[in-house]
This record gives C-alpha cells, sequence and structure tokens, in this order.
C-alpha cells in the first residue's frame, strides 16, 4: 500500500553518487536541511513519459519554482549514478538535480517502493511528487494506485499551482526557420531582445513547405508562435511587439 508522508520527515539515507572521476557520499542533510525542495519520483531514467514529459516540464519551470522561493528541485529514481549522469546529458535539465537511488533506501524509505517485474524493472519508484521543507514533507501528490504508469497529479503543473497559484510561467516560443534564412536570423535576435527564449526548428528544403504549410497554413520562414498562438513571419512579429 502507498504511504502518504506528510507531516513526517524523509528517510536518512546517502546517496553514492559519481561526479567526474570521482565518489561522492550525498546524505539527506545535504539535500535537505534548512532548505525548501521540490521532489519528483518516477520510474526509469529514458523511460518514455519521464523523458518527454515529467522531467522537461520541471526543467522548464525551473525559474518560477525559485521565485517562489524553492531552493533545489531533485529528480529521484531507482537508478545507479551512471545512467543518471547519461539521461541528464541526454535531457535539458540543467536546473534539476538527478539523484540516483539505486539501492531503492529512500524510495522504500517513502513506502514508494512497487514491484515492476512484469515489465523486468524489478524494484521501482512509484511516480510521486512532493515538497519539502527542511527535511519534512509539506505537501505529496502520489498518483493513483491503478494499472500501468498513470500521470495525473505529479507533474510540474500540478505542483507550481500548489505553491504559487500566480505564478508566471515561462512562455513557450517556436522559430521554425530555414538554413541561411536572413529573416529567421532577425527573428530570433529580436525574440532574444524581448526576453524570449526561443526553440528553433530549422528545416531543410525537402519537406520545408510541407511542415510549415500544415502548422501555420503560410509557406515562408520563419514562421514564430507563441504559447500555441501562430503570430507569423518577420513583419508579423515585428507588428506583435510594435
Amino acid at each position: 500500500m502507498l504511504q502518504n508522508r506528510e507531516g513526517q520527515r524523509v528517510p536518512n539515507v546517502t546517496f553514492p553518487v559519481r561526479q567526474g572521476n570521482d565518489w561522492k557520499q550525498v546524505s539527506t542533510d545535504d539535500l535537505f536541511k534548512n532548505k525548501t525542495v521540490v521532489v519528483f519520483s518516477l520510474p526509469g531514467a529514458f523511460t518514455p513519459t519521464c523523458s518527454s514529459t515529467h522531467l522537461p516540464r520541471y526543467n522548464e519551470l525551473a525559474p518560477a519554482f525559485f521565485n517562489a522561493g524553492v531552493d533545489a528541485i531533485v529528480c529521484v529514481s531507482v537508478n545507479d549514478t551512471f545512467v543518471m549522469n547519461e539521461w541528464a546529458k541526454d535531457q535539458e535539465s540543467a536546473n534539476i538535480t538527478l539523484l540516483p537511488d539505486g539501492n531503492g533506501d529512500f524510495t522504500e524509505g517513502m513506502g514508494m517502493l512497487v514491484d515492476k517485474r512484469d515489465l523486468g524493472f524489478g524494484k521501482r519508484s512509484w511516480r510521486y511528487s512532493m515538497l519539502v521543507k527542511d527535511g519534512v514533507v509539506e505537501k505529496m501528490f502520489v498518483e493513483p494506485q491503478k494499472e500501468g504508469d498513470p500521470f495525473e497529479v505529479s507533474d510540474a503543473d500540478t505542483m507550481l499551482q500548489f505553491m504559487a497559484p500566480q505564478a508566471k510561467k515561462p512562455d513557450q516560443v517556436v522559430v521554425f526557420s530555414k538554413p541561411g534564412c536572413p529573416f529567421c536570423v532577425e527573428a530570433k535576435a529580436l525574440l532574444a531582445d524581448k526576453g524570449y527564449d526561443a526553440i528553433e526548428i530549422p528545416l531543410e528544403h525537402k519537406v520545408r513547405g510541407r511542415v510549415i504549410g500544415a502548422v501555420s497554413g503560410k509557406g515562408t520562414a520563419p514562421q514564430v508562435f507563441i504559447n500555441g498562438a501562430l503570430i507569423g513571419g518577420l513583419e508579423d512579429l515585428k507588428a506583435h511587439f510594435a
């Protein structure tokens, strides 16, 4: 039976962590003492939901969490430190501490160790998130105990909504571009000047027209989207900011 440990201290555990060529012993106190920490735990590095949604969104919303008084965001998984280090390289995870709970001691102490033997995973963590202040669990969001790998309440947006309902979330900006396009370069520079951290999607000539046409209804690059809304090309972008 999964446990909700709100009001209790996190387990006293030491994590062997590989940093460069050296081993380091990271204690629970190192992570939580005198700090406000958001923790989210998931079944495994490189697994689909964990890689496509759970970890990236926490990394994306990290500035909002930090503005709300969070000192650190920690991702826990029952994987060894080498796996977690490689996963960190594979992901956009600069704002997250990826913590290897290789022996499952922390996860077991949280009452979240489950048997995934049917998938060949062995013992793994159930998916959950929590807000920890000075080592004490203030709030937990535990996924419902049902078949599969539910992902309904441990997401970054739910935690941020609990902590800071009025928090300003980072804008999501995408620029569809083509190589060597001066208008694309100017559009990206304009977005950067306005404080937007845009993701560029360069498209080769073989598919560019079909992709840009499908997503924007137009045939030229760049095409800029902000928070799901089509802004358009460079002149449209200038008008948007005017």
